[in-house]
C-alpha cells in the first residue's frame, strides 16, 4: 500500500535562463502545515553580465523562507535588513502588518555567470500573529544530522532530535537531505501534515519512487524510510494543519478578505514603506486586478 496521500506536479513557468516550478497552491491541495506557497528553482547558470532582479514588493499576514542550493542572492528590506544569502543559510522573513523586500544577484555572482538552484517558500501565519511586528533573520548555525550515507539539514523546527534556532510561529518541519548512494533515513511521523519533493537524483519513500519536482504529500501518523540506490537531494516540509482558511491575492495572504484589500489600496497608494539601498523602481499591483483564491 503506498505511504503517498497526494502527489501534486508542479506549474513551471519559463523565465528565460531559468525556470520556476511552483507546485503549491494547487487545486487539489492549497496548504502543507503552514506552508502556503512552494516555489523550485534551477538549477541554472545566467549568462555573464546578468542576474536575478526581483524589484521591491510588499507581503503581508506570511513569512518568506529562502534556501539555496546553489548561488547567491542580495535580500534587501524596508526594516533596513541587507542579507546576502547563501547555501547552508535560511532566511525568514517575517511580513506580519506589512513589509517590502527586493531580491537581486550580488555583483560578484553576474560577473561570473549568477548560479540559481534552490527555494521560495511561504509560511501562512497563524490565527493571532497575522499583523505581528516585520522582522527578519539570518540563520546559518543550523544542525545537520549525518548517519553514514545520510546527512540532513534541519532547516526549521525539530527533526531526528535536533531543534533549528529558526523562529518558528506555528509548528513547522523543514530540512534538506542529502542521501549518498544506498543512502536512508528515518521519515518521521510527529507532524500533523508532512510532504517531501525530489529536487536532485532519485529517491524512494518506503520502496515507492518520487519523481522530480513533485510534491508527494505523505499519509499522517506513519513512520516511513527514504532512501536512494544511486543519491538524492530531497526537501521534507510540513507541520501543524491550519483549521482557519486562507484567502491569497498576488504577494498577500491573510484570513480576512478585507485586509488584503486594504493592502491592494495602500500599495497603489504608495503607503508601504520603502527598501533602503535598493532603486525607486517597485513592482506594481497586477493588472486586471486578479480575484482572491479562498484556500479551504
Amino acid at each position: 500500500m503506498s505511504q503517498i496521500d497526494l502527489t501534486l506536479t508542479p506549474t513551471t513557468h519559463d523565465l528565460g535562463q531559468f525556470e520556476v516550478r511552483r507546485v503549491l497552491p494547487s487545486k487539489k491541495r492549497t496548504m502543507v502545515g503552514p506552508f502556503i506557497f512552494v516555489d523550485q528553482f534551477g538549477p541554472a547558470q545566467l549568462d555573464l553580465g546578468t542576474g536575478m532582479d526581483v524589484r521591491p514588493h510588499p507581503h503581508i499576514n506570511l513569512a518568506t523562507v529562502t534556501w539555496l542550493f546553489e548561488g547567491a542572492i542580495d535580500h534587501r528590506d524596508s526594516l533596513g535588513s541587507f542579507s546576502t544569502i547563501r547555501p547552508g543559510q535560511v532566511n525568514l522573513m517575517t511580513a506580519g502588518k506589512g513589509i517590502v523586500h527586493s531580491e537581486r544577484s550580488p555583483a560578484a555572482e553576474r560577473k561570473a555567470g549568477p548560479k540559481l538552484y534552490g527555494m521560495q517558500t511561504w509560511l501562512a501565519l497563524p490565527d493571532g500573529k497575522e499583523e505581528i511586528d516585520p522582522a527578519f533573520e539570518a540563520v546559518s548555525d543550523l544542525p545537520v544530522v549525518e548517519d553514514g550515507r545520510a546527512k540532513a539539514i534541519v532547516i526549521m523546527g525539530e527533526l531526528w532530535g535536533e531543534r533549528a534556532p529558526t523562529t518558528t510561529y506555528a509548528e513547522t518541519i523543514y530540512a534538506e537531505i542529502v542521501l549518498g548512494a544506498g543512502g536512508a533515513i528515518p521519515i518521521e511521523e510527529e507532524a500533523d501534515e508532512r510532504a517531501v519533493m525530489l529536487v536532485g537524483g532519485e529517491a524512494m519513500i518506503d520502496g515507492h519512487p518520487l519523481k522530480p519536482y513533485e510534491l508527494a504529500i505523505l499519509q499522517p501518523g506513519r513512520d516511513m524510510t527514504l532512501e536512494s540506490k544511486t543519491g538524492a537531494r530531497v526537501m521534507l516540509l510540513g507541520g501543524e494543519a491550519f483549521q482557519t482558511r486562507r484567502h491569497a491575492w498576488w504577494n498577500f495572504v491573510s484570513s480576512s478578505r478585507e485586509r488584503i484589500n486594504q493592502a491592494k489600496e495602500d500599495w497603489a497608494k504608495g503607503r508601504f514603506p520603502k527598501v533602503p539601498g535598493d532603486s525607486e523602481e517597485y513592482i506594481p499591483l497586477p493588472d486586471g486586478q486578479p480575484k482572491t483564491v479562498t484556500y479551504p
